[in-house]
């Protein structure tokens, strides 16, 4: 049955993107009927997963069927930049403000996946596998593959970093008594990327406009100080 199945499969040109959306639509009718953050539709994945251990397919071949939606990651990150447009002037006024924020958001991101690198023991792929957690997929995974990562685990760690800030969010801003929606925006799109601006999204205007802003400068960031902090471990 199964090699029934594999040979089916291997004819079908866009089987991965029909099991990647079936594997959405799962996720989000998880969500829906839980009616929990935690069962972000993201989680979908997991079936993913599941489906391809038990039919003994290879990832390999369903990254290749997939392809169309993995190209579809860029242009919906540039997507972001419409309500980024919409708050222009506001970010004019606090620029200075907003990329220091960025900056030292991305510089705590990356130390602190270097403290657990230190403090785990991980070797140099592990570690350059963690180093971009903070950032889009579709810049993380590129970039952990160039620094010698893993970098299909590295869109796992990208995923669950991302609905763990979400979840967060606005537990953290209590917390903390962060009150400025500028603040709030920067903090979450720097730190949890596409999935936190949903939520940032969410929460208002300003904050999802700042957080859009957030995922492409740290993403640039990150990618320009990777090499720097992976050479830190031998």
């Amino acid at each position: 049955m199964m090699e029934l199945l594999n040979e089916f499969l291997s004819g079908s040109v866009a089987w991965g993107v029909l099991l990647t959306l079936a594997a959405f639509a799962l996720g989000a009718l998880v969500n829906r009927v839980t009616g929990k953050a935690f069962f972000n539709p993201l989680l979908g994945a997991v079936f993913v997963i599941v489906f391809l251990s038990v039919c003994g397919i290879s990832y390999a071949d369903y990254k290749v069927s997939a392809a169309p939606v993995n190209y579809l990651l860029l242009p919906a990150t540039v997507a972001l930049a419409i309500p980024l447009y919409e708050k222009l002037d506001l970010l004019k006024a606090n620029a200075a403000a907003i990329i220091a924020g960025i900056s030292v958001g991305t510089l705590v991101s990356l130390g602190s996946a270097l403290a657990l690198a230190l403090a785990l023991h991980l070797t140099q792929e592990q570690y350059a596998t963690l180093l971009p957690k903070s950032v889009t997929t579709a810049i993380s995974m590129d970039v952990a593959a160039e620094l010698g990562g893993i970098a299909a685990l590295t869109g796992a760690i990208v995923i669950l970093t991302g609905i763990a800030g979400s979840l967060l969010a606005e537990t953290v801003c209590k917390a903390f008594h962060i009150t400025d929606p500028i603040a709030k925006g920067v903090g979450i799109g720097t730190s949890a990327h596409a999935v936190g601006t949903s939520k940032a999204l969410q929460m208002g205007e300003v904050e999802g406009a700042m957080s859009g802003l957030s995922i492409a400068v740290a993403g640039v960031l990150t990618a320009v100080l990777c090499p720097v902090f992976v050479s830190l471990i031998d």
